[in-house]
């Protein structure tokens, strides 16, 4: 007689659980490439007051970094430090190994700003929100000269 599973869903899941879930894929994953080296990558930028003026969350692995979010406080948008944590960003994957990088956006975000820093749209998808389109970018690295 066949085993009977059953599906559950939640949004408070049972941190054992995730962990199962987590290392089955590690495990299969390292059948088919290299370990991922995965490392979060943070850059903060902080005033002098110590408070947080706009930052960059993401993490870097298979020689990728992927940009989760940007986000710069309207106080200080427009002064350039939107590049600034970008190419900090993009140069500690550097120095990790790593040679491109993607992320995504929303067209009532920033789809200009990363095209004028070089990063290429190579998805698109439609009302995510409605009337709104999610563009995903990427674009290769390169050390920035010093």
């Amino acid at each position: 007689m066949p085993e009977m599973y059953a599906l559950t869903i939640t949004n408070d899941p049972d941190p054992g659980d995730v962990q199962i879930i987590e290392n089955g894929l590690t495990t299969f994953n390292l059948q088919h490439a290299p370990p991922e080296n995965y490392q979060r990558l943070v850059v903060v930028l902080r005033a002098e007051d110590n408070h947080v003026a706009g930052g960059i969350l993401g993490n870097t692995w298979w020689g990728w970094l992927r940009i989760d979010e940007l986000w710069i406080d309207e106080a200080v948008r427009h002064d350039g430090w939107g590049t600034r944590l970008m190419q900090a960003a993009e140069q500690e994957a550097i120095r990790r190994g790593c040679h491109h990088v993607f992320l995504d956006t929303m067209s009532f975000q920033a789809l200009p700003f990363y095209l004028k820093l070089g990063y290429t749209v190579f998805g698109q998808l439609d009302n995510l929100p409605v009337g709104h389109s999610r563009y995903f970018l990427q674009k290769a690295l390169q050390p920035i000269a010093a």
